[in-house]
């Protein structure tokens, strides 16, 4: 086994040419050079658990990424290129990565991410020499390359808190990005765009900014997440919009993984566990109204259950099923 994981190793480092990766790059796998930790993750076949869910401006955008890709003959027809940069900005969690994932699936390229931990380097001038080694080494392969947290080596040169070594970083993008070819697809993400050089931000083409999910995305999310599971999925998606109004699509996941998890070892139902996601606490008043009144109304729980969950009194929630009945109307909001 030892002897065929150092094969694997350097095959990987030094492809030949009845080698797999020799249909990808000429050149070997960038590593650092003291810890031998390759400084990229790849991803030769980007697949997602779930489709991503994306705000109607964020589908617009990676839409028309996709459109210049399967144009570039009509592009250059007129003297143009398709977007070779294109920089995603939100806060964590709201889909950032996912994207990055689902364009190099589209376009059926691999993915290949930056490992920010292999690539910073305690010996001076080592980290600038580590990112160009990747970013020459994705030029030479047909891939999208995802530069995650940009922020932590692309800061403002003016910041009197840093080093000079990561002022040298942010020269050193600018010079790989101004020569990115117009074969590949350089993406990168940050949960701080204020952080960002003004250089850096302004050579990136195109800029998405990743919003988090409303209450009808988050209701479309969770309904995807859960109607494998529950055959009244769509109730539970309507309630669980309200009570995540706020968070982002990983923490939603992770709660909703964490009550299956709980339900399978406790032998509870989903629905009991589900029902102790419902908290009003940081809800407005006519928000906890609404949650409490789509409980009752979905038949999820009791008016008393409900009261209990949510604080609201029983009179009120009968009197808001009661009119939302007269009306003809649901008690979960569309928004």
């Amino acid at each position: 086994p030892e002897l065929a994981d150092a094969i694997t190793t350097l095959l990987r480092e030094a492809p030949t040419r009845s080698s797999p990766l020799r249909r990808q790059a000429e050149t070997p796998m960038p590593v650092d050079v003291d810890s031998r930790l390759h400084l990229l993750r790849v991803e030769s076949a980007p697949s997602l658990d779930n489709e991503p869910v994306l705000a109607p401006a964020v589908a617009k955008a990676l839409e028309l990424l996709l459109r210049e890709r399967r144009s570039q003959e009509q592009l250059q027809a007129v003297g143009l290129e398709p977007s070779k940069t294109a920089l995603f900005v939100g806060p964590p969690g709201v889909g950032k990565t996912m994207a990055a994932r689902w364009l190099a699936r589209e376009l059926g390229r691999p993915l290949i991410i930056l490992d920010l931990a292999a690539v910073m380097s305690s010996y001076l001038g080592r980290t600038g020499t580590n990112l160009r080694h990747v970013l020459d080494y994705a030029k030479s392969v047909d891939c999208v390359l995802l530069l995650d947290e940009l922020d932590a080596i692309a800061k403002r040169r003016d910041d009197r808190g840093e080093v000079g070594e990561l002022k040298r970083l942010v020269t050193v993008l600018i010079q790989q990005i101004d020569d990115w070819p117009s074969s590949g697809l350089l993406v990168a993400a940050t949960n701080h765009s204020d952080l960002l050089d003004p250089a850096i931000w302004r050579r990136f083409e195109t800029k998405v900014e990743f919003p988090l999910p409303d209450d009808k995305t988050i209701q479309t999310f969770v309904l995807a997440l859960l109607s494998r599971y529950l055959p009244n999925a769509e109730a539970w998606s309507g309630i669980l919009s309200i009570a995540f109004r706020g968070r982002s699509f990983s923490e939603i996941e992770s709660e909703i993984a964490a009550q299956r998890r709980a339900s399978a070892v406790t032998g509870s139902s989903l629905n009991e566990q589900l029902a102790t996601l419902v908290r009003s606490d940081s809800l407005s008043k006519a928000d906890r109204i609404s949650l409490a009144a789509a409980l009752v109304d979905t038949g999820i729980v009791s008016q008393r259950a409900a009261h209990q969950l949510t604080g609201v009194s029983r009179d009120t929630i009968r009197g808001r099923t009661r009119n939302e009945k007269s009306n003809g109307k649901r008690a979960i909001p569309a928004e």
